[in-house]
Order: structure tokens, then C-alpha cells, then sequence
């Protein structure tokens, strides 16, 4: 890693010496700091020499292939900054609660639920304009029609949102109308879109894949931090097992690991991990004693007339309910629910 003032000369010459050893390297800008990554291992010479390199600030040896998100590459936890107002954080001391519908549907369906959501306290706002379902019959979101409601929520709120891009293709118009880009379950491994959504200098919410391991989830973060950005928050979803009874099965030892080897935020999905409105809150609460930084939930106001993951949507009653019950458990924890800026709520 190099120090602020370092300039390319320096950068080049750093990159030239691994070289020399026969090591690949390339630049990348991580929060923003300009770091040179490079494949296999070198000598203490070498460590020695790189240490006193002009604009070099610190050398970090990272085994194993996660490199950029390890604790041994950053030891401190990252705190991620969503929204132009930089006043809502993920990771730190507080606790950040991400709300809103599955799916965008309507203007008056988006509405309804934004009210719910930030009147309970919600630091962000969520909803998925385009929709990768198992079924090609199923709703597949409104698109850029959903982007612009969604949209038309944050400006009327003044919350950061966040939605799922599915396509490299569509990165650019994703991140022109949202904060933060969500990776989901489906795409945690398309490499290409990570690539993608790493260079479009947008926070990134990673989804866990449903089959996925801690490492491939730590390494899928690497490739959005090896495109330059280190504003990567990880959701573990749940993972698929055996039981019918839940939708998935919420890993919250994951959350706990992933805390000790990485030093991203961690939030945690309760509702498509279960897939049960009377599962989330309990698992909302676990996940914020087990560690967790935030929450990302699903509320619809009319639940049964939902185009997506209806049967796992909260209320507007029980999500305020779960609001009320999460304060007492992430003081325990010794942190806080993380405060909204009071929004005032404009008509649209």
C-alpha cells in the first residue's frame, strides 16, 4: 500500500521491482489508496526492499487467495458509507436496518411500504427493479420503469437505496439511479458482473450463493475489491439444506467467520433465508447478537397481492414491531440502532 502522496513514478517502480523477481502485479485503488497486488510469495530480501521503496506506506503478506478482504491485508473493520450524504454507514457501532419491498411493482405499492419502513426507522431503502427468478413464467421485475420508482422513493425520502443489478450490461444504468448495487445469490459467481459492479463506483451489497462456501463468498468479494472498490458489504441469505421447513437455512455461524477473517461489514437476509414472516424477527435478533452489522428485510404493506416473495414479507405492523424489540439486543452488544435522518416524507 502506498502513502497519499506517492506518485505514479513511485507506483511503476514498485511494480517493476516484483517483476523483476518474476511475481505479477497490478495497481488498484483501494479505499482509496493506491495498492499494488501481486500472486505467489518473495523473500524477506524482497519484503525488506519493497518496505523501503519511496511512497511505499506498508507491505502486508496475505496467504491464501483472499488477499484485499483479509483481516491480514486490513486489520481494522471497514465502514461503508452509502448515499451522497454520507450519513448512512454500514459496519462500526451502529446497526443498519435496509427495508423495503422484494420487488418494485407500483408507484402506490412503493409508497405504502417506504412509509412503513422509514417511519420504523429504517436507514435505507431496498426494493429490486429487475427480478432473476427460478421460473421463466415468474415476474421478472419492471426494469428501468422499476429503477425510476425506486428512484422517485429517495428523492422523496432522502434515504440511500439499494437493487440488484443481474447483467454486466446493465451496471451503468443500475448505478445512475441507485446507491448501492446488489450482487444476489444467483450471481454471486458471475464473474464478469462482479468485475463490472467492482469499476462502477457504487457501494456493493454481495449476496452469499445458496451453495456457496465461506471461501468462494470471500473470494467472489475479492474480485469487486481487485476492480478498485472496497466499499463491499457481504449478506449471508441462507444456504440450501435438506429441511423444508424454511425457505433455506440462515448459516449464522457464516456471519460470525466471516466477522474474524474479513474486515467488510456483514449484514444478514432473514427473510429469504427463511422465507417465514414469523422467522425473520427471531433470526433478526440472533443475527444482530451473533455479530451482524445491519439487517436487509422485506416489508409489503399487501403482502398477498405481491408479484415476488410475498409469503416472507413483514407488514408494516410487524416490521415496526421488530424495530422496537432489536433496540434492547444491539445495546447488549454494545452497539446502537443506527439513527435515519428523520426524513420528511414528500408526496410524489
Amino acid at each position: 500500500m502506498f502513502d497519499p502522496s506517492a506518485t505514479r513514478e513511485q507506483v511503476n517502480a514498485v511494480i517493476q521491482i516484483l517483476h523483476e523477481e518474476d511475481l505479477s502485479a497490478v495497481s488498484a485503488v483501494v479505499h482509496d489508496t493506491v495498492t499494488v497486488i501481486t500472486e505467489g510469495s518473495g523473500t524477506q530480501e524482497l519484503t525488506s526492499r519493497l518496505e523501503k521503496s519511496p511512497g511505499v506506506e506498508r507491505v502486508a503478506v496475505v496467504p491464501g487467495a483472499q488477499r484485499l478482504t483479509s483481516r491480514a491485508f486490513r486489520e481494522e473493520g471497514t465502514r461503508v458509507t452509502v448515499g451522497s450524504r454520507a450519513e448512512t454507514v454500514i459496519g462500526g457501532p451502529g446497526f443498519a436496518v435496509i427495508a423495503g419491498p422484494c420487488a418494485v411493482e407500483t408507484r402506490e405499492q412503493m409508497t405504502a411500504a417506504v412509509d412503513v419502513v422509514v417511519a420504523g426507522g429504517a436507514v435505507m431503502l431496498r426494493g429490486g427493479a429487475f427480478k432473476p427468478r427460478s421460473s421463466p413464467y415468474s415476474f421478472q421485475g419492471l426494469g428501468l420503469a422499476g429503477l425510476t420508482l425506486l428512484a422517485e422513493q429517495r428523492t422523496r425520502t432522502g434515504l440511500p437505496v439499494v437493487t440488484e443489478v443481474v447483467t454486466p450490461k446493465d451496471v451503468e444504468c443500475v448505478a445512475e439511479e441507485s446507491d448501492m448495487l446488489q450482487i444476489g445469490t444467483r450471481n454471486m459467481q458471475n464473474f464478469e458482473l462482479l468485475r463490472e459492479a467492482g469499476a462502477a463506483g457504487k457501494p456493493v451489497l454481495l449476496k452469499r450463493g445458496m451453495a456457496a462456501t465461506i471461501e468462494e463468498w470471500m473470494l467472489a468479494a475479492e474480485y469487486v475489491m481487485h476492480a478498485g472498490n472496497g466499499d463491499v458489504v457481504l449478506c449471508e441469505r441462507g444456504i440450501r439444506s435438506y429441511d423444508r421447513s424454511t425457505r433455506f437455512t440462515l448459516d449464522l455461524s457464516a456471519v460470525a467467520e466471516a466477522k474474524r477473517i474479513t474486515h467488510l461489514p456483514v449484514i444478514v437476509d432473514p427473510s429469504h433465508s427463511t422465507g417465514r414472516p414469523h422467522l425473520v424477527a427471531p433470526m433478526s435478533l440472533a443475527a444482530a447478537a451473533a455479530g451482524a452489522d445491519g439487517l436487509i428485510v422485506d416489508v409489503h404493506t399487501d403482502a398477498r397481492s405481491a408479484l415476488c416473495d410475498g409469503a416472507q414479507a413483514l407488514s408494516g405492523e410487524q416490521f415496526t414491531t421488530l424495530m422496537s424489540r432489536l433496540g434492547p439486543v444491539v445495546e447488549a452488544v454494545g452497539r446502537t440502532l443506527a439513527p435515519a435522518s428523520a426524513p420528511s416524507l414528500a408526496s410524489v
